[in-house]
């Protein structure tokens, strides 16, 4: 009996130790929040509290338990997007009290610190996201957390289903709209606790069917705020590891306004025990010149003991700031050399940087960057090349998959900020087709002004290594074709650098109405063509197109300035200087011409006549106004830049060319009489 006495005895011990060391223990996170007891339960002015009730568990509507079907089954492509949502809705708590306390100061008295916390609890499988914002009453927890839609939430899911590119819901997201529903993406189970400077702290939790809300029975431990705890799945562990999380926090909210932390525990070693004050004191006070003392007393301390000990440590994650909302004379060069760096992903240098606002019927804010080499994307492929441009709305990340800027603007880097384009539901998305069309063209339009206004030493660098990009430019789109060809520079028949068209222009003779110009495979081979004979004698200047796509570029361009483009190796070209003796010629060497046509070369030729340019060469090919020189002949043989199908390429390529005579040289002459004869 004295034995079982003693058992007894000791079980009652344990169960004492036990519940008092349940209660002495902090949790910061606890795995399962109980519900309130009704025996210790007591109201909010400390009077026994008869309305202290067990929380009611309330069903959400069938009109919002298929919105969450649809939400977690077919809204989000990327389930990653749960954590840019939980952050932009604290984000969103944050300001609200920012801006509270403007108003009133005191707002900010419980906790003044503004910012974001994110902790793994790989224990109970729970990721937390904690921020300092304004909190919710429970009102609010109820009208946020407790339903999705108010009002035609039907017409909404159809709407939804039958087309979501089109669906404008945008003001569901954020706020703990349906932005938050997407933490039911990866967790089985969510649990809120909130704090309002007006309410006491309350907890609402839900596993996606129903949901409760309850005055949270544990110790307060927010100040102010909203904790957001995730019961991952299973599949979602991978949302427990630290480099996970902060990959897709930099990712998405790298340039939220507010400070992002995230909790790493980091193992350190110690001294098992410190060396006491007086100890150290005694050691400084030792003679400077007494080595043999110092070093017989370093042989006699013991040697210290170590440790390990886990130290915790809350790591901004965020440091690069969205610099883009600053006005540009206020960012030093080296913030934005560094801010393209992050973007861009490389240590390299920008040639130049792109950044205003703009407004209008869609307004928004626009930073962009110009390598200074062309990045080897848009030259290895490039049909597949796009433009490395972040789209954010209100700061927050969205998408960079989508088509922002034309293929020939695809080595620009940079973002887009704006708070005019609505999303679908899932913020993936951008709705409103027609203001992103007009966005796409605004920046097009900022981006080849930019070019413009470059220095000539930039611009020649930049020559350098977008020129194809830019006449590619011409031949894709028409309609900044007129822009993009005051961006065009060739050498020319009169200049050792490359010039503008309009230079040329500002040189042509007061009688010159047609600009000149001459396409060849090297600049050695254009300029000692025939064609161009006459037009040193005259001192015509001529324009030199030796890149594979100049010909294609400069047909695309009607006229610059109200002046037409000529190529020299076509028929129809004349100038001022001759085109009196020309009709004599033509009467003269009738006999040879036609001789030439329906003798000599009959059937290989489209017909002969009388050159306009010749002086040194006897004779010269050249082709029909409207068929395709020598050189297009060459590159559509070699498919560099081939924009033509075979149809196209086989009738242009069999068209006959016109054969012209030189009326002034010795073997034309001699031809003449022989014919006469």
């Amino acid at each position: 009996h004295s034995a079982m006495k003693f058992f007894l005895f000791l079980g009652l011990v344990l169960i004492l130790c036990l519940g008092l060391s349940k209660q002495d223990v902090k949790v910061e996170h606890e795995a399962d929040i109980t519900e309130p007891d009704l025996q210790s339960c007591s109201s909010t002015d400390g009077s026994d509290s008869s309305s202290c009730k067990p929380p009611e568990e309330k069903e959400f509507q069938v009109e919002v338990r298929r919105m969450m079907t649809l939400i977690t089954n077919s809204i989000y492509r990327n389930k990653e997007i749960f954590l840019r949502e939980l952050i932009s809705n604290a984000a969103d708590a944050l300001h609200k009290i920012r801006k509270a306390a403007l108003i009133d100061k005191s707002a900010l008295e419980a906790d003044s610190d503004l910012h974001i916390r994110i902790e793994v609890d790989k224990e109970n499988n729970e990721l937390h996201i904690t921020d300092t914002g304004i909190g919710m009453t429970e009102s609010e927890l109820h009208k946020y957390l407790g339903t999705i839609a108010k009002s035609g939430t039907a017409e909404l899911l159809a709407k939804v289903k039958k087309d979501s590119e089109t669906t404008d819901i945008s003001d569901f997201i954020g706020q703990f709209g349906v932005g938050f529903y997407s933490s039911f993406l990866v967790a089985d189970k969510v649990t809120v606790t909130t704090k309002h400077n007006e309410d006491e702290q309350l907890v609402w939790t839900s596993d996606s069917n129903s949901y409760k809300v309850y005055r949270d029975p544990r110790s307060k431990k927010i100040k102010r705020g909203t904790d957001v705890a995730l019961k991952l799945r299973n599949e979602a562990k991978d949302y427990l590891e630290l480099e996970t999380l902060q990959n897709l926090i930099m990712k998405h909210s790298q340039f939220i306004d507010f400070p992002i932390y995230l909790r790493k525990n980091e193992t350190v070693e110690v001294d098992e025990e410190e060396e006491s004050q007086s100890e150290e004191s005694e050691a400084a006070e030792k003679p400077e010149g007494d080595e043999e003392g110092v070093v017989e007393e370093e042989k006699e301390k013991p040697e210290k003991k170590k440790t390990t000990k886990t130290v915790e440590k809350w790591v901004l994650v965020n440091e690069n700031k969205p610099i883009w909302t600053k006005k540009p004379s206020e960012i030093p060069e080296e913030d934005y050399q560094k801010f393209y760096q992050a973007i861009s992903n490389s240590k390299d240098e920008y040639l130049i940087k792109i950044h205003f606002k703009a407004e209008g019927d869609v307004s928004f804010t626009g930073l962009f960057f110009v390598p200074k080499k062309i990045p080897s994307a848009s030259v290895q492929n490039y049909d597949a090349a796009k433009a490395n441009i972040k789209l954010y709305v209100s700061r927050v990340f969205i998408t960079d998959e989508f088509d922002t800027l034309p293929k020939y603007l695809s080595f620009v880097t940079g973002i887009v900020d704006s708070e005019d384009l609505s999303l679908n539901l899932s913020r993936e998305t951008i709705q409103h087709g027609k203001l992103l069309k007009m966005l796409i063209k605004k920046i097009t339009k900022k981006i080849l002004e930019a070019f413009r206004k470059m220095s000539p030493e930039d611009y020649d660098n930049f020559w350098k290594e977008y020129s194809t990009n830019i006449k590619l430019g011409i031949l894709e789109d028409s309609n900044h074709r007129s822009t993009l060809s005051k961006l065009l520079k060739f050498q020319s028949s009169q200049t050792k650098n490359f010039t503008f068209i309009s230079e040329y222009v500002s040189r042509m003779k007061p009688n010159q109405t047609k600009i000149f110009y001459l396409a060849g495979s090297s600049l050695d081979e254009v300029k000692k063509s025939p064609f161009i004979e006459k037009l040193n004698k005259y001192n015509y200047e001529v324009l030199f197109l030796v890149e594979a796509v100049d010909e294609y570029t400069l047909n695309s361009i009607p006229e610059f300035d109200g002046k037409k483009f000529l190529n020299v190796a076509k028929e129809g070209f004349t100038l001022p200087e001759e085109e009196d003796q020309l009709d004599k010629y033509k009467r003269k060497y009738e006999s040879l011409t036609k001789w030439i046509e329906e003798t000599a070369l009959k059937g290989q030729i489209l017909r002969a006549g009388i050159s306009k340019q010749l002086i040194k060469s006897p004779c010269a090919i050249v082709a029909d106004m409207f068929g395709w020189t020598g050189n297009m002949e060459r590159l559509a043989i070699s498919a560099a830049h081939q924009k033509s199908n075979d149809v196209e390429k086989n009738y242009f390529l069999n068209q006959k060319k016109i054969l012209e005579i030189n009326p002034s040289h010795a073997i034309i002459k001699t031809l003449l009489q022989k014919v006469e004869e």
